[in-house]
């Protein structure tokens, strides 16, 4: 088949290699749909040890079921993937929060995260834990099912937040996952939702929130949300987020997922004063990304044209640039394994 194979730090390659065989409790996807993120830039750097080079990256796509030994899953059914599988067994797992799995890269236990530890979907075919799996509603199509895992770790950070109906939700990055986010608070039924970020982009996402505010004019909305969700991933977001809280307010941080961001310049009177609650929102524990499926079916986000570049796969050296560039405001950069096969 054909892959993306990270060859070593910084170095990659499109090239022919083994059609993965699926072991016990995994079936195989033929990958209809596959996405780059900036998460996948730091696989690519070396930042993340558990991941071996050379490696089959992709960790944002959706397919069909090629061959499957389990009845819940046949072939021909199609699916979206979510990327963190738990050992099952361990404190964490039990509690439903697979994704702080004590046993983290330990294949032997039954532990996987898909485009990170095994080989994930920029491929022809993945072979995929069923415990990923998620079935597609009828009418979500293989370019939506795609956005499984943002979806699911939007809302959880939502959920995260405990949004409650009416409430005033500011939004911090207008990325991917943040314009999710952003949307999924307005169907929860958020009072106004404000969207807060810099850059080209803001301009073309206004119809995802209530209000979009450059960055460096967010200190008029100072003390005013009831909850605070930052998908920024910087230092400076996360110190706007705990100012733009109200007292008593939710602030979730949920963009800085890779070690080396640290925060300072936070006087701590602001959070104890305050009686503020300062949460950090890991991923998508808890079957969560099914109940995003289950919004997304229904119409309450609209994930197609934040997908805004398509490419086949033998094309990914210029779908890696164009992403990594932000070429014509790229939010989302799709590859298609199967074009013209």
């Amino acid at each position: 088949m054909q892959a993306v194979v990270f060859t070593a730090p910084n170095e990659f390659d499109v090239r022919e290699v083994p059609t993965p065989q699926p072991g016990p409790r995994e079936v195989l996807i033929r990958v209809r749909a596959s996405m780059v993120c900036a998460t996948d830039a730091k696989i690519l750097a070396g930042k993340f040890p558990a991941t071996k080079f050379p490696h089959v990256p992709g960790h944002e796509f959706s397919g069909q079921i090629a061959s499957s030994s389990d009845e819940r899953f046949a072939a021909g059914d199609r699916v979206g993937v979510e990327v963190h599988v738990g050992c099952g067994v361990c404190d964490r797992c039990r509690e439903g929060m697979y994704t702080l799995c004590r046993s983290y890269g330990k294949r032997e236990t039954g532990h996987a995260h898909v485009g990170f530890t095994i080989g994930g979907g920029l491929a022809d075919y993945a072979a995929v834990p069923i415990a990923a799996l998620h079935p597609l509603p009828e009418h979500v199509t293989y370019e939506q099912g795609a956005w499984t895992d943002n979806l699911g770790v939007a809302l959880w950070a939502l959920e995260r937040g405990r949004l409650a109906a009416g409430e005033r939700v500011v939004v911090i990055g207008p990325g991917a996952i943040g314009l999710c986010a952003s949307q999924l608070a307005r169907a929860l039924g958020a009072g106004r939702v404000t969207l807060v970020g810099r850059g080209s982009r803001l301009a073309r996402v206004r119809d995802m929130a209530d209000e979009v505010v450059a960055s460096a004019e967010a200190t008029r909305l100072r003390g005013s949300a009831d909850l605070v969700v930052e998908f920024a991933g910087t230092a400076d977001a996360a110190r706007d987020a705990i100012v733009l809280a109200r007292r008593g307010g939710r602030v979730v941080l949920g963009g800085a997922t890779a070690s080396g961001v640290e925060i300072s310049g936070v006087d701590l009177s602001t959070i104890v004063l305050g009686n503020l609650d300062v949460l950090g929102s890991l991923a998508n524990p808890k079957g969560v990304s099914g109940r995003a499926l289950a919004l997304l079916a229904d119409g309450k986000v609209d994930v197609t044209t934040l997908t805004t570049h398509h490419f086949p796969l033998r094309s990914f050296a210029e779908a890696w640039q164009t992403f990594a560039e932000r070429r014509d405001g790229a939010i989302r950069v799709m590859l298609h394994p199967q074009a013209g096969s």
